[in-house]
């Protein structure tokens, strides 16, 4: 016999010893009859086929992100369904992580052995392990371990791949049918993977019960919280609160949300189904525990792709993974910020690899003339719509660009350009990779620019056009919202750093350097002007919005020399004022009392002014007893945290013990948490120290200050203004009456809008373009106290709150700035003080009250962020999705 055919022998006779057939395993599963007493007789079937001491059966858990040992013959029975790993654990982490067969002669030596002392696998050498994949989908690991030393040959692991092959059925069977997997956890699994559990107040204090300490601790996070509690501890933590029935009715109100179809959307906008919206997007609020935002630009991102969940608007954002996120803040014993970068572990986040048109994961190349840069896509659910986050943390990529996606807003103008091609670029092709084609490009602020660029060279790839056809054919369907009224707010990029990344991207359009110039130019014949995102985004969009009826004003004015055949007003800049999300914003306890008297459903229609005229029909009182419950809950948080800061920086424990009893529930209490940049001013109210420890300390009528916010880490001046305010607190005189609260974030700033009395907000006008903390305030029955700017130019109407100053400005800034300080201390002195401490005799502001009722049925349909969306749709992506019935604009 040849050499060759005696070695196809050999391995033919070990096919045989080796592979399990459909006969075998059938038998096995007659005598476990349930799955997982079959996956049992098959490992200790397939220890004795391979002669191995060891066979184990690792499941995915519904996380998709850990195994689970759920059969061993060999290891310790015991750590059946409680020996748990991630993805980035261990060898059969790495197996279900690549996919693909590992085999080791010795494990110790293997940069990825991780020792589970609770296994007893210490006295095994070799490791096997092969995927289990049923239909093209992962379900866990086949893993053989012996205790010598043992090289496993190819043959060997080409047999164990078949036999996992042969048993995956099984695998697939007990993961989603036996009680290994137990429905309450698929279930909470499911809520968690969704952010729909976010908004779902019952869903969320599912959680909460689960283990309420550990809920606080991980930020609200539920895929941490369950990754880290054992199946056993959720079964009898179910069972102990009766929990069963609450998580199948949230899970049953999860489904039906998402299978509904006689929607807003489904009515008003059908052409956007085939075809959606992408929305781009720098950052994203979402929840706190996803980290990847830093203020209000975020938070409206966040609260946008929310309503158009509910909506049901087909909607898919796309932004980038900061890994690190925006920083975390902490103060110094002299009240100077300090900034922490914690990475975030993709592992407890509701993310997982998006997946392209072919069955592969996600990943993009963009080419620079330095270099390319790779990225692979993240998917996150939120509700009814997806979020695709691009991470530059990947194999193949320079050093400096793996780093690129790490930090929101934290490099300098070289970082700042790639991330912002990564996000433009690389968001067209990740849509392209999963085979989507949008029907609207919505650049949310002038980051995301480059899409236009990159969507404008597919279709002159696509199409055959000319770069002149394809502007004209993308541009009808580009929405471009602007948020900046400040001209140095607007990124702009030299020639040498617009060379050096888009060079490849403007060769393939036809465009010499000169020419891409032009493009983002301010004065397109300036030969030294720099490339600026915001003037190329105008230029290439049909359509643009400022996000405020006077900071559509401001807009106009700012880019007339776009245009200049136009007059100012007739500048192709609209407005859709900015909105906020009523279920994520709206306290619980709000939210059951709106229930009683607005009626059931009414948040799915709280675009319609009608709703909000059942606010008149609360009793005073129970509106009022609602109020004083929140403002509690704010109060506990504030102490709670304050004495956390102090433990931190080492306080004595006089300081903590006086700590714990700051504020009182008695006193009028004024809340500013913001971004601390220095035109939101939030030193204002310190103009007159005197006049102010007058007001905060007058035993009658007291007044009482939260506040909170970041300084961006390079704006000194801002932590300069953040220092003054956090100094108060300790100054004898303030302190009780003043706190700073660290660390602002979604968490912060929810306890704030529901609990404040008054919600002070004074910029120097014009430089607010919307701002939507007042909104959410208003929400919850708080009055706002503000400059005329922003969105409160257009909601106040004198009875629905309180002004500062008339709306008028004055261009020398110091003394805007005076007039609005005597301003405010006027307002407060002559207006808001007295009418919130006048009582009647039940001891209720009834003026105050009045106020309340009118603030919420005045602002809460207008400034929501259904209407928002709806705007949107309306009048920006129905029109640029080509689904109008009727348009006789182009006639005139």
């Amino acid at each position: 016999m040849e050499e060759g055919n005696e070695t196809r022998a050999i391995t033919s006779d070990r096919d045989v010893n080796y592979v399990l057939t459909l006969e075998e395993i059938g038998n096995l599963a007659q005598e476990g009859g349930k799955p997982a007493e079959t996956l049992m007789n098959v490992v200790e079937l397939i220890a004795r086929r391979f002669q191995t001491d060891v066979c184990s059966a690792y499941l995915l858990e519904p996380d998709r992100a850990n195994l689970v040992l759920a059969a061993t013959l060999g290891l310790r029975p015991q750590c059946i369904g409680t020996l748990r790993m991630g993805l980035h654990e261990g060898l059969a982490g790495l197996v279900a992580e690549q996919v693909r067969p590992i085999a080791v002669e010795q494990v110790q030596i293997h940069p990825r052995f991780k020792y589970f002392s609770e296994s007893g696998e210490d006295a095994y050498q070799s490791f096997l392990g092969v995927p289990l994949v049923d239909r093209g989908v992962l379900q866990g690991v086949l893993v053989v371990q012996t205790r010598a030393a043992r090289e496993f040959h190819d043959d060997e692991v080409r047999m164990l791949a078949r036999a996992a092959a042969q048993v995956a059925p099984v695998v697939s069977e007990a993961r989603t049918l036996d009680r290994f997997i137990a429905p309450a956890q698929e279930r909470l699994w499911s809520l968690a993977r969704n952010l729909w559990w976010s908004w779902d107040q019952e869903s969320s204090n599912l959680f909460l019960d689960l283990d309420p300490l550990r809920w606080r601790e991980l930020n609200h996070n539920p895929v941490a919280l369950l990754s880290e509690i054992p199946l056993a501890a959720i079964e009898r933590r179910a069972t102990e609160l009766v929990l069963h029935s609450r998580i199948n009715y949230a899970y049953r109100r999860q489904r039906e949300y998402l299978e509904a179809d006689r929607t807003w959307g489904a009515t008003h906008a059908g052409v956007l189904r085939p075809r959606p919206v992408a929305y781009f997007s720098a950052e994203f609020g979402l929840h706190e525990s996803i980290p990847v935002y830093s203020g209000g630009l975020g938070i409206l991102a966040g609260d946008h792709i929310k309503s158009a969940s509910d909506l049901d608007i087909p909607l898919i954002g796309i932004g980038l993974f900061y890994s690190q996120g925006y920083f975390r803040q902490q103060l110094d014993i002299f009240g100077w910020q300090h900034e922490d970068y914690l990475e975030n572990n993709t592992n407890t986040l509701p993310m997982e690899l998006a997946i392209g048109a072919t069955g592969e994961p996600v990943t993009v190349k963009i080419e620079t003339r330095s270099g390319s840069i790779h990225a692979k896509v993240w998917r996150t659910k939120v509700g009814r719509c997806d979020l695709l986050l691009l991470d530059s943390n990947v194999a193949g990529n320079a050093p400096e660009d793996r780093e690129l996606t790490s930090r929101l807003y934290g490099g300098d103008g070289r970082v700042r350009i790639r991330q912002e091609l990564l996000l433009g670029v690389g968001g067209i092709r990740a849509l392209k990779a999963m085979g989507i084609t949008p029907g609207v490009l919505h650049l949310n602020e002038g980051h995301s620019a480059f899409a236009i660029l990159e969507a404008i060279r597919e279709r002159m790839y696509d199409e055959g056009l000319s770069f002149a056809d394809a502007v004209s054919r993308v541009s009808r369907h580009a929405v471009f919202t602007t948020h900046t009224p400040v001209p140095a707010g607007h990124d702009r990029f030299n020639g040498d750093l617009i060379e050096e990344h888009l060079g490849p991207l403007a060769d393939a359009l036809g465009l010499s350097p000169k020419r891409l110039m032009e493009l983002g130019r301010e004065d397109a014949g300036n030969p030294y002007g720099e490339f600026c995102m915001t003037v190329i985004a105008l230029k290439l969009c049909r359509r643009a919005n400022a996000v405020s009826a006077l900071h559509g004003e401001v807009s106009r004015a700012m880019w007339t020399g776009l245009y200049p055949e136009k007059s100012e007003e007739a500048v192709p800049i609209g407005h859709i004022t900015n909105g906020v999300h009523v279920p994520t914003w709206l306290a619980p306890q709000m939210f059951r009392l709106y229930d009683r008297h607005f009626g059931p459903g009414w948040h799915e229609q709280s675009g319609d002014a009608r709703i909000w005229e059942g606010i008149e029909k609360v009793d005073d009182g129970e509106l009022w007893e609602t109020h004083l419950g929140l403002k509690s809950q704010l109060l506990d948080f504030v102490r709670r945290r304050a004495v956390e800061q102090s433990l931190r920086r080492k306080e004595p424990p006089e300081v903590l013990q006086r700590l714990s009893r700051i504020l009182t529930p008695d006193a009028l209490t004024i809340g500013f948490a913001r971004r601390f940049a220095t035109y939101k001013r939030a030193n204002l109210i310190l103009a007159d120290i005197e006049r102010l420890l007058a007001m905060v300390n007058d035993p009658k009528r007291p007044v009482q200050f939260v506040f909170a916010g970041k300084a961006h880490p390079h704006d000194h001046p801002g932590k300069c203004v953040l220092q003054q305010i956090a100094n108060l607190t300790r100054n004898s005189e303030f302190a009780d009456k003043f706190v700073f609260v660290e660390d602002y974030d979604i968490n912060v700033g929810r306890y704030f809008v529901q609990g404040v009395d008054v919600w002070l907000n004074n910029p120097r006008r014009p430089l607010e373009a919307s701002g939507t903390s007042g909104q959410k305030v208003v929400l919850n029955g708080g009055l706002n106290l503000s400059v005329l700017d922003g969105w409160w130019a257009e909601a106040y109407d004198g009875l629905n709150g309180f002004a500062i100053g008339t709306g008028r400005t004055q261009s020398n800034a110091d003394l805007h700035d005076s007039r609005d300080g005597e301003d405010l201390y006027r307002v407060l002195r002559e207006h808001v003080i007295p009418l919130y401490y006048q009582r009647d005799p039940d001891g209720l502001p009834r003026g105050w009250i009045k106020r309340m009722k009118r603030t919420i049925r005045t602002l809460g349909w207008r400034f929501n962020a259904n209407r928002m969306v709806m705007d949107y749709t309306l009048k920006c992506y129905v029109p640029a999705a080509g689904g109008t019935s009727a348009d006789m604009s182009a006639t005139f």
